[in-house]
């Protein structure tokens, strides 16, 4: 494993974005947003996946160069058609539409359609937060997770991310899987050849397993006794984000790492909420402050997003681990394109 700083898996990123045709400014957007995501240490949504884009956008399946639509249908309510371009270019479009409406009307709500995986929700989230509103995103995504009750994969894990700006610090951000973990957690054990934990996954027969060359779909949130929990959530982001906006839904939707020449055609929903409009607004920020230091004295604990903010300080520093699977596979597409590959950060 290497260390490669953050500056660098950024002008490495940007630049093979650049030359399968992007457009230097979402380059630079969908770059800087993978980086960022590792940074924060979620690897299953960083700059591990740009190779998987690449790929998609050489067949073809996404339009490197597409340009969204955006269609005010109301005062508080927008709908963008992402033309199967880079899902992470429509739904920071969704959520900057999102904030518009939101600063003049109090709220705002964007639908997404004919898009692309979009990465971590808590990047969207996170954008209305800097700007002290509330921010709310989901995604639904192919079928990877078996539903409660049943032994095959029917819905995607199916993030929500909320996000609460605070008076001091980072912002208070919840970005979670309805799945026990996000798929491609599993993507990344394969790569590293390392297990799994118990509960994640099923194989082929719904049997659980902790092989993840053996995995075949993920477990609900909540596991095989509460599972009918995040299974209900992921049901409901599926119509929110599909049906909503005439996409389909669970088993239907093209499989990220399979049918790699078909466009996924995948859904997001944004909001964001301006808190100022409710009786506690004016004093939101500082309440967020005092209900975790009350938390805190419940013992050592972290808000939500408060273990990314201490690991990204710690990647600031001493550069994001990537795994030797994954160097070699940057490696090649770095050949082909003909890129100077990422190289490690040193001490």
């Amino acid at each position: 494993m290497q260390r490669v700083s953050r500056e660098n898996l950024t002008a490495w990123a940007v630049a093979c974005l650049e030359k399968v045709g992007v457009p230097p400014p979402e380059a630079r957007l969908v770059g800087e947003s993978l980086v960022q995501t590792s940074v924060w240490g979620v690897d299953s949504h960083g700059v591990l996946r740009l190779t998987h884009y690449l790929r998609r956008m050489t067949l073809g399946s996404i339009k490197a160069a597409a340009t969204p639509v955006v269609m005010r249908t109301g005062p508080v309510t927008a709908q963008v058609h992402g033309e199967d371009g880079l899902g992470i270019v429509h739904a920071t479009l969704g959520m900057e539409t999102a904030i518009e409406m939101a600063r003049e009307n109090g709220v705002g709500v964007v639908g997404v359609g004919h898009s692309s995986h979009c990465g971590a929700m808590g990047l969207y989230t996170r954008m209305a937060a800097k700007e002290h509103l509330v921010g709310i995103a989901m995604t639904h995504s192919s079928s990877v997770v078996v539903p409660h009750g049943g032994k095959h994969k029917y819905f995607g894990t199916n993030p929500i991310s909320f996000a609460f700006a605070r008076g001091n610090g980072d912002p208070l951000c919840l970005d979670m899987a309805t799945s026990q973990v996000a798929w491609n957690k599993v993507h990344n054990a394969r790569m590293e050849n390392r297990p799994l934990d118990p509960g994640l996954a099923v194989d082929g027969d719904g049997v659980p397993t902790t092989d993840p060359h053996l995995a075949r779909a993920a477990v609900p949130l909540g596991g095989p006794v509460y599972g009918y929990k995040g299974f209900g959530l992921a049901f409901v982001i599926d119509l929110l984000c599909g049906a909503m906006n005439g996409m389909t839904y669970g088993r239907h939707i093209n499989a990220m790492y399979e049918e790699l020449e078909q466009p996924r055609k995948i859904g997001h929903m944004l909001m964001a909420i301006d808190p100022g409009r409710f009786a506690g607004g004016a004093m939101l920020e500082g309440t967020v402050d005092a209900a975790i230091e009350d938390l805190r004295t419940q013992g050592d604990i972290l808000y939500p997003g408060e273990p990314e903010a201490r690991e990204e300080r710690e990647r600031i520093a001493a550069g994001i681990p990537i795994d030797d699977e994954a160097l070699k596979d940057m490696a090649q597409w770095s050949a082909k394109l003909g890129v100077e590959p990422p190289s490690e950060k040193k001490p």
